[in-house]
């Protein structure tokens, strides 16, 4: 008996003994392989590297932590696990090739397994490691001069919201003299079998198309952060990179941290970068001259990332370098300050970009049957074109479906009794204003006087929303409750305005010196006049049942 029992003892310790040896290996870092390839001018645009083509030394390869450069014969080497994209950081003066929906192919997916079973596809396996993971690139004029599309959130839920996208803003998009485009995450909503109808129709536009990731383009059903960009890679690669245009120097980062709190229970996103990605960035910048201008491009507004500190610290020495998110569904210029922990000498520049859905497709159509979809800051929805001058930099905003010179919203009464006039307010939306702009009234030819900025609700918004909310029947989905807008003017009438038709005009110039106007006709009545079919209140604007362009 105590040989069986001292038997079974032994078995019991080399069991767990084992059991842990096993663990032990699943918690230690991946065993890693050594990639190697040959970065080379694809004169003949064929994809390969052929004889007589000539190989690009001193070109960035990255694992997505580690950055090398190819030595004098183009080649380079690199740690890969089983779970590692390798890409190529496009240099300025060169392209890399474009798949049928104008994606850039820069990058190798090594999964020998493919992604594990989830509710949207992911990689495939790619089987054993290539001897050789090559890139090639041709080369194009690529001036200091350059703009390049910021698309904040398109989110179709589906294939009409998809059909939205392409008639509000793709349409008018077509022929534009962009080098390239970008989609700040929210690619989608949720489906992500939405990628590939909504990059079939982006890629009309013929130039090529970056895409960040967001916190609706992830696998909601992954175990963790690192398997939740799997079909996002399978559709367009690393859900972090960077890359050279012109002059400037653009990273893309995955700031979308995807958890399971206490390793149970509904999956939860929050913003964050995580280690890998911190220090992919501090190799990437250290190889980026301090006179380039460097711009991150991200979904979470970088105030509301988990571990921004850590990323302020890389890029708050660097004299040049702004960054632009999505996210929030309204237009605002954030200059981040002391208050927040950044350090740097001067606040750092931070762009909510507008947003292709507003607020994610709602309220009242229009003649085409497109919701007006306008964000809770009274920003209409569209998008924003980013212009670069070698290290200068300047965003204008474009109104969907409307002009160019579409920039504001004046809000005022329609009309007033002279009494009360003196004591009402004009409010003007500037659209891609900030605390760096100036706004200006004048009534009729009178002085032009200084607005007040004013961070409050958009009185236009907060009707319209109002308004909305009376109708039945409705097919559409409601308005967000309003927001505070941080591009919202006010001031006074004069006192003095007599009885009749009075010209109000606005002007304003931004912190790129880029100048916009409006104008709203106003009447003045004496008490008397005032009759019942009077209209108390109303905008520039004119959103009303079934007319809201």
């Amino acid at each position: 008996m105590r040989r069986v029992v001292l038997s079974l003892s032994v078995a019991l310790v080399a069991a767990a003994l084992l059991a842990a040896a096993r663990l032990e290996s699943q918690d230690s870092a991946p065993e890693q392989q050594q990639a190697t390839g040959i970065v080379f001018h694809d004169a003949n645009g064929n994809g390969k590297f052929d004889a007589g083509e000539k190989p690009l030394p001193g070109v960035r390869v990255s694992n997505g932590v580690e950055i090398t450069k190819t030595d004098n014969s183009g080649r380079y080497q690199i740690g890969v696990t089983d779970d590692t994209i390798v890409f190529v950081v496009k240099p300025s003066g060169w392209r890399t090739p474009l798949d049928e929906n104008n994606l850039p192919i820069f990058y190798y997916n090594h999964k020998p397994h493919g992604s594990p079973p989830l509710k949207f596809k992911g990689v495939a396996p790619s089987g054993d490691l290539p001897k050789s993971i090559d890139f090639p690139l041709t080369p194009q004029d690529e001036p200091e001069k350059f703009k390049a599309v910021l698309f904040g959130d398109p989110q179709p839920r589906d294939q009409m919201e998809v059909d939205y996208i392409a008639h509000d803003v793709i349409e008018e998009l077509v022929g534009t003299d962009a080098s390239f485009g970008v989609t700040l995450g929210d690619i989608v909503f949720d489906d992500l079998n939405m990628f590939g109808p909504q990059a079939r129709s982006i890629a009309l536009l013929g130039i090529p198309w970056y895409n960040v990731i967001g916190n609706h383009d992830i696998n909601y059903d992954a175990a963790n952060d690192r398997m939740s960009d799997e079909t996002f890679e399978r559709h367009f690669g690393p859900a972090y990179y960077s890359f050279d245009h012109g002059q400037v120097h653009f990273v893309v980062l995955d700031d979308i941290e995807w958890y399971i709190p206490d390793g149970a229970g509904k999956g939860r996103y929050r913003g964050g970068l995580g280690e890998d990605q911190i220090e992919f960035v501090k190799n990437d910048l250290a190889l980026v001259p301090d006179e380039q201008l460097v711009v991150l491009m991200m979904h979470i507004p970088i105030v509301d990332v988990e571990d921004r500190q850590e990323l302020y610290r890389i890029i708050e020495k660097r004299p040049l370098c702004i960054s632009i998110s999505g996210h929030t569904h309204h237009h605002e210029h954030r200059f981040v300050t002391r208050e927040d922990g950044w350090m740097g000498a001067e606040p750092h520049h931070h762009i909510i970009n507008v947003t292709v859905s507003g607020s994610w497709w709602s309220g009242v159509a229009d003649d085409r049957s497109i919701p007006h979809t306008m964000c809770a800051d009274g920003t209409p929805n569209g998008y924003s074109i980013i212009s670069f001058d070698g290290a200068d930099y300047s965003l204008e905003l474009k109104a969907a479906g409307r002009a160019v010179d579409y920039q504001m919203n004046i809000h005022t009464p329609e009309v007033v009794t002279t009494t009360v006039a003196p004591d009402t307010d004009v409010f003007v939306n500037v659209f891609n204003g900030s605390e760096r702009s100036t706004v200006e009234m004048r009534v009729d030819s009178g002085e032009w006087k200084a607005m007040q900025r004013s961070i409050e609700i958009d009185p236009a918004f907060a009707r319209i929303v109002e308004a909305e909310k009376l109708l039945t029947n409705k097919p559409w989905r409601d308005l967000p409750k309003p927001k505070n807008s941080t591009h919202l003017w006010k001031a006074k009438l004069p006192g003095s305005l007599k009885a009749g038709s009075h010209l109000i005009d606005i002007r304003s110039t931004d912190m790129f010196g880029q100048k916009s106007s409006g104008r709203r006709i106003i009447r003045v009545v004496d008490e008397a006049q005032t009759t019942r079919r009077e209209r108390p209140m109303s905008t520039s604007r004119q959103v009303a049942a079934g007319t809201s362009r």
